[in-house]
Order: C-alpha cells, then sequence, then structure tokens
C-alpha cells in the first residue's frame, strides 16, 4: 500500500519529472502544499474572450483570444544591408487576435512554423508572454500558447469545444516563460486527484467552520482549482482567506494577552499638581472628542498592566493636546513621559508647540529628582543625533536622574544608551515609521513596562488597525477644535499651458500681499540629483516602473469610453523626475520674479542646523516672514492661524497622505477663503492626476484613505515598502474583507474567553505557532501587510 499523499510530499513523486523541474524552476515549488497554494489569479467562464485594456507593459500576461487573420512577411538580420546570397531571409508571422468588446491585438512569431501549424482563423487559444508596447499598442512577441478550441465554432456558439480538463470556469494561473498556465491546471489536477487531506493540519475548529459554513479543507481546494461553476472560486476562496484572518486574529490575541501579563506602573495623577494647572490655563475649552479620548486614556494609566493605545484623528484634531495630558498625569505620578518623533525636525516642532501650550508651567532651569510639591514646574528636555557632546552628556544625566519630566527626541530616545529614571509613558508619533517589532522591544526592554501611546494623523480604515495595529487599541479622536475654517483645492495641471503656472506665482502674492501668509512645499531640497534609492522610489511610485522596466504604459479611459495608452519610456519618466520643483530653485525664482522679490520669504528643510531651522520657523509663526518655502517637514506640528494658502509644487511627488497632512496646515484661523493648490506637471489623462483629483473632491481623511487603500498595493499600505524574504498576506485583502476580518476576530475573542488556553483548538494553536516561525521577522511582516 503507497504512502498516502501529504502536504509535504515532493511533487517529483507525483508529476513527470519535467513537470516537477519546471515547477521548482520557475516559482521553487517542491510540496504538494506549494502547488496547491499557487492559487489562479482570475477566472473566466469557457466561452469568454479577455480584455486586452487591463493588460500593462512589463507584466507577464496570460490570456484567451480568437484568431482573426495570420499573414507572413520577411525579415533580414539587417534591413539597412541585406544580403541577397542569403537564401532564407527570417520569417515573422504576425497573428492578429481578438478579445473582448472586439479588441484585436498583433502577436508576432519569429520563425511562426508552429504558429500557421496550429493557429487557424477563429481557433481559440491560451496565449502568455510579456507584454511590450509597440507604437502606443500592447504586443507580445513569440508568446506561448494552448489551442483550447479549433475554428469550427465561434466563442459563446453551442458547439464551442475546449479541452476535456477544462470546466464551465477557465482558472487562469500566473505563469512563467517554462511553464504555461494550462500545463501549471493540468499538474495541479493530478495532484489533487492523489493527495489525502485527512493527513492535513486543519486550523480551524470544527464549531467554527460550522459557524462560518464553509466548505472542508479538499472542498475548498477543489472550488479554487476546478469549480464546477462560476459561484465556486469564491467560495472556495473565501476559506482561505478567514483562515488567513483567523491565523492572523490568533497571533495579535497572544500578543495582547502577553503584553497583559506585563507589569507597569500605575499613573493616577495629583490632585491639584501640573494636570489641573495647565487644564486651568487652556484659553479654550476641550472639544467632546478630546475629553472622551482623555478620560480612556487616564483611566488606562492607573492600571497595573500596561496601556497600548493607538489614538487616531483627523489632521488638526487635536491629538497633541490630548497626548500632552496623558504624559502631564504621569508626570503627576512622579515618572517620566517621552514623545517620540520620526525626524529630528518634528521633534524640534513638537518642542516649540508643547512650551507653546504649557507656557510657564515649563522651566528648562530645574535641577534634581522628580519632586513632590504641587503643581512645581516641568523640566522638557531634547535629545537627538546632532546635539553637541556636551549637551547630549547634560540631557543624558537628566533623564537618568530624573530631573527630566519629558523628554522629546527621534527613535533613539528608547534606545540603549538612554537609561531612564522611570519611564512612565512613551507617546509614539507617526505611527507608520514605528512598527510592531519596535514597540514589541519597548515593552520588553523596560521593566515596569511604561504604557504606549501611539498616535496616527493619517485614518486608519478599521480593517487596517485590527491587522497592523492588532496589538494595540484604537481609539478615535472625533470632532475639530473651534476656529477651524474650510479649504478649497485644486489640481492646477501646468501641462495646458504658461498661463496656469503663471497664476499660481500671482496667487501667492496676492494672499502675502493681503496680509496672510503661504506655504510653497516642495518635493526635494536641492536641484542636484537623487540617489538612485530615491530616483527607484519616485519611478516606482509616479510611473509604477520597476528597477527592470524602460517603458511603462497606462490605459487611460477617455470621455467617450474609448482606452488610450499613455507611454512613458525611463529616460522621460527621469528627465520629468529630475524637473522636480526644488526649495533652492524656487528660492531663486521668487528673488527673480517681479511680484514676488519684495516678499518676506525664508526656506525650511531636514539638512538646516536645528538652531536655523528653529529661526525660520520663529519667524514665520511670528509674521515677521510672508511665505514659508519648505519641503514636508511641515507635514505636521505646525499651527499658523494665518496661513491661507498651500501651493504644493510637483504634488503629484507626494502620497495621498502627506498631501491631506499638508492641506492641513492651513484654515487653521478665522480667515474664510483657504486654497490648497495641487500643482502638477502630468498629462492630465495620468493616474496619478487622477489622485490629486481624488484629494481635491474629498475632505474626508477616512475617505481618502480608502480609496488610496484601494489602489495601493498591500505591501504599501502604511507606507512601508517591502523588503527582501518579508512575505505578506497571500489571500486576505484588508480593503475588502473587513468583516471577515472583523469575524475572524470575533471567534478569536470569544475562544480566548472560553477557553483561555485553546486547549479545545489544538490545531489553532499549533497553526498560529508555525505561521508566526515560519517568518523570521512576524512581527514586521503583520505591519507592512
Amino acid at each position: 500500500m503507497s504512502e498516502p499523499v501529504r502536504a509535504a510530499s515532493p511533487l517529483s513523486r507525483l508529476l513527470e519529472p519535467k513537470t516537477a523541474q519546471k515547477l521548482q524552476k520557475g516559482f521553487g515549488y517542491t510540496t504538494v502544499a506549494d502547488l496547491l497554494d499557487h492559487f489562479p489569479r482570475q477566472y473566466m467562464p469557457h466561452n469568454e474572450l479577455s480584455k486586452f485594456s487591463q493588460l500593462r507593459e512589463g507584466d507577464y500576461a496570460t490570456f484567451v483570444a480568437r484568431v482573426v487573420s495570420l499573414s507572413e512577411r520577411k525579415l533580414h538580420s539587417d534591413p539597412r544591408r541585406p544580403n541577397p546570397r542569403r537564401s532564407n531571409p527570417r520569417r515573422v508571422v504576425d497573428v492578429v487576435v481578438q478579445g473582448d468588446e472586439d479588441e484585436t491585438l498583433t502577436l508576432g512569431f519569429f520563425g511562426g512554423a508552429e504558429a500557421m501549424r496550429r493557429l487557424k482563423v477563429a481557433t481559440v487559444a491560451m496565449f502568455q508572454g510579456k507584454v511590450r508596447i509597440f507604437r502606443s499598442r500592447p504586443t507580445l512577441t513569440n508568446p506561448s500558447f494552448d489551442v483550447l478550441a479549433g475554428p469550427q465554432a465561434q466563442p459563446g456558439h453551442a458547439g464551442q469545444s475546449f479541452h476535456t480538463d477544462i470546466g464551465e470556469v477557465l482558472p487562469i494561473y500566473p505563469a512563467t516563460s517554462g511553464i504555461s498556465s494550462l500545463a501549471i491546471m493540468r499538474a495541479v489536477h493530478v495532484v489533487l486527484d492523489q493527495t489525502d487531506f485527512s493527513t492535513w493540519l486543519d486550523p480551524i475548529p470544527e464549531h467554527i467552520v460550522e459557524a462560518e459554513r464553509l466548505p472542508d479543507l479538499r472542498g475548498a481546494y477543489e472550488m479554487v482549482h476546478r469549480p464546477s461553476g462560476p459561484g465556486a472560486p469564491t467560495q472556495g476562496w473565501h476559506r482561505f482567506r478567514f483562515t488567513e484572518a483567523l491565523l492572523l486574529q490568533g497571533l495579535m490575541d497572544r500578543r495582547r494577552r502577553l503584553a497583559g501579563q506585563q507589569q507597569a506602573v500605575p499613573a493616577p495623577g495629583t490632585a491639584g499638581a501640573r494636570l489641573t494647572a495647565f487644564d486651568a490655563q487652556l484659553p479654550f475649552e476641550l472639544t467632546e472628542g478630546q475629553r472622551e479620548c482623555g478620560e480612556l486614556i487616564s483611566s488606562d494609566l492607573t492600571r497595573a498592566s500596561p496601556m497600548n493605545r493607538l489614538l487616531q484623528g483627523e489632521v488638526g484634531s487635536g491629538k497633541t493636546l490630548v497626548a500632552l495630558r496623558a504624559m502631564l498625569q504621569v508626570v503627576d505620578s512622579r515618572a517620566q513621559a517621552a514623545l517620540v518623533a520620526p525626524t529630528e525636525v518634528l521633534a524640534r516642532q513638537h518642542l516649540r508647540s508643547l512650551r507653546r501650550m504649557l507656557g510657564g508651567l515649563a522651566d528648562e532651569t530645574r535641577t534634581g529628582l522628580l519632586a513632590d510639591d504641587q503643581a512645581p514646574p516641568l523640566k522638557i528636555v531634547m535629545l537627538t543625533g546632532s546635539q553637541a557632546a556636551a549637551e547630549r552628556r547634560e540631557a543624558l544625566l537628566d533623564i537618568a536622574s530624573g530631573a527630566a519630566d519629558i523628554v522629546i527626541g527621534t527613535h533613539s530616545v528608547l534606545g540603549e544608551t538612554v537609561q531612564f529614571a522611570q519611564l512612565g509613558l512613551a507617546v509614539v508619533d507617526e505611527q507608520h515609521r514605528f512598527g510592531v517589532a519596535q514597540r514589541n522591544a519597548l515593552r520588553e526592554r523596560y521593566s515596569p513596562t511604561p504604557h504606549m501611546l501611539v498616535m496616527s494623523a493619517t485614518p486608519i480604515p478599521r480593517s487596517v488597525a485590527m491587522t497592523a495595529f492588532g496589538d494595540l487599541e484604537l481609539t478615535v479622536l472625533t470632532g475639530m477644535p473651534s476656529g477651524r475654517s474650510p479649504i478649497d483645492t485644486h489640481v492646477v495641471p501646468t501641462m495646458l499651458g504658461p498661463r496656469w503656472d503663471e497664476r499660481v506665482w500671482e496667487r501667492i502674492g496676492e494672499e502675502a500681499q493681503a496680509g496672510h501668509q503661504v506655504y510653497v512645499v516642495c518635493p526635494k531640497i536641492s536641484a542636484r540629483q537623487r540617489t538612485q534609492e530615491q530616483l527607484d522610489r519616485q519611478l516606482l511610485h509616479r510611473f509604477g516602473m520597476e528597477k527592470d522596466d524602460e517603458h511603462v504604459s497606462f490605459p487611460t479611459a477617455r470621455p467617450d469610453g474609448t482606452v488610450i495608452h499613455i507611454d512613458f519610456s525611463r529616460s522621460q519618466a527621469l528627465e520629468h523626475i529630475s524637473k522636480d520643483a526644488s526649495v533652492d530653485v524656487v528660492e531663486q525664482r521668487f528673488a527673480a520674479h517681479p511680484n514676488l522679490r519684495g516678499l518676506r520669504s525664508g526656506t525650511l528643510h531636514g539638512q538646516l542646523p536645528a538652531a536655523e531651522s528653529a529661526e525660520v520657523m520663529g519667524q514665520f509663526e511670528s509674521g515677521r516672514l510672508q511665505v514659508l518655502i519648505a519641503t514636508t517637514v511641515i507635514e505636521v506640528g505646525v499651527d499658523v492661524p494665518e496661513a491661507t494658502l498651500m501651493v504644493i509644487l510637483d504634488a503629484d511627488a507626494f502620497g495621498v497622505s502627506t498631501l491631506h497632512q499638508l492641506r492641513g496646515r492651513i484654515g487653521r484661523g478665522q480667515t474664510q477663503n483657504n486654497q490648497c493648490l495641487l500643482v502638477t506637471r502630468m498629462p492630465t489623462e495620468h493616474p496619478s492626476v487622477q489622485r490629486l483629483q481624488e484629494v481635491a473632491e474629498h475632505t474626508d481623511g477616512m475617505a481618502l484613505a480608502m480609496l488610496d487603500l484601494q489602489r495601493r498595493r498591500e505591501g504599501d499600505v502604511l507606507g512601508v515598502s517591502q523588503s527582501g524574504g518579508v512575505s505578506t498576506l497571500k489571500r486576505l485583502r484588508i480593503v475588502t474583507d473587513a468583516e471577515l476580518i472583523d469575524a475572524a476576530a470575533t471567534h478569536i475573542r470569544q475562544l480566548s474567553v472560553e477557553d483561555p488556553e485553546w486547549r479545545s483548538s489544538p490545531s489553532l494553536w499549533r497553526a498560529v505557532e508555525d505561521w508566526r516561525l515560519q517568518h523570521e521577522r512576524a512581527e514586521d511582516y503583520v505591519h507592512q501587510s
């Protein structure tokens, strides 16, 4: 009796040697589980043809089409110098095929003997190969193909006759030049027929399978790979997406419970101390959202287990104020608080902001251990990498002795060389740059474990929060402080003519002359060339151009419904990027422009010395500067009520969240006419301009976040690029599977309440552990996905 076919059984035992070798060479697959987890990328009814409008240059595409015509032409090695003595010039066979909606595509076959022999007019075949653009239209050269139906019947007619191993629905698999989609499908069928799924670990407990009405493991694989009808693939995929959601939520539950077992220092505060004094001097009332979030955080801080909370709110909703009140409660409890920012510039902006809000409560001269007297003055210490050695030594001493109540700096504040007397609360700004691994390191380093408050100015949909930040409790700060004014946003396509560009500069002069202040934001500091890494990032973000791509083509629908392709070569894209606005070039333009050179302007960017940055920012905040020419260092932490105009040059260089954050720097006073101008040199049909239009049309950050999520790759959802060797979620899609993620979280919570050790579900416990161990950087895996 032969051994059962298990998940780890080698493919070489079941498949022909050549097929097994091709699967290993093309995808690295060696086991049964490897192959069966290679899911189709799409499904087609057996009598449908593909849509060519979905083809993109550089893609390795698989599609189904009907042959319309075949023609031959001769091609010499060098058309400029033909060799008359060469008796057999090269032959090219051009095959015109038709897809859905009568779209046509020309395929080129060099030599073409097999194409002429097997492809006849009206033959339906599956073609695959790398797409390239020729004369603004997609084409394939020497694609591989499998004939699906002969010329006797047209697609959609009763006489259609496909391969006998193809059912009502045709799976289209990701393929390579070495093995076609059809060959992969046949290999999958062979393996499916021999696999004994009773030996496989099914992580989903039986009661959850029944509650969610999921198919069993064999049934799910059959639905995915050998669907009996159009609805079967959806049911099969649902099962595997739910499995991944359950494992992910299981891992998050385990992490939350471990965090809950740690000990923290309760921070109940002291009546009549700093927090009370601070509230008494506020010149305004807290918003309802600030009060509710503050009460929730305050309650968390009094507990002996560490708080792990994500505070998310719209741009300008007052998160910093909520965080400062929490820090004051901790300081009143004779512990220290740290505010961690992603950049030194932002850290210094936080320092100015906190000092401004605290007023006379902040005293930089106090020394000694934490005081016991009521409402003693606060000492705020800055710790950065650019500090002089003596200044840094003094800051480290203040932190270690307890003289520093609040410490502000970058992530190095939480490094091994910094010793706190008693760190009670860590407030982390800009959550997407401080991932799960860093949060875990912070929890593990300190004993007792400090409370943690992570702030996000980027709206986070619930499904994202439950996956990337499932170890944190989500708190949404609703409402906006009084005094906020509406903002009108417009896209300015300068490609339409010089008048569009000139009007931008006129608007800057008009606002400044009216007594208001203006931001002008540039993508880079100087006109000198970017680094290769920066160029690669811009090529991918703005043109979708991978490192090996020499051309890209964007299919775009015109108002009449026709589809055109916008082509960019690598050299064109690099030339476009090289002309991006820079702070120094715009500064020179101000000096030369007749309407702008008389304005009081300053520049701000991350390479300025700290003292100079503080001086420039202070001049702008006080109104001595009318225009601030800057990079995105002003994205957060800047509050200038008289700023009414935000001009973002080459706005297509920035992501949606950054644009939304920058826009939030204006409209902070009583002015009613606030404008944000998104200036772009891109063609109006380019996808990046469509993205700018979305920003212009929506002021709701959550709506923008959802639109952005739908467009971006899963691995870049939170602005973190994938790195080599780190897997992403295979099936689960955090944008479209929100309800499924919620259901999985509910089952995990219920299981943990009723059976904390999961003794009734050992397979799930083992699967969660195996899933975690399979990824060397599981924490980053979850964060990046």
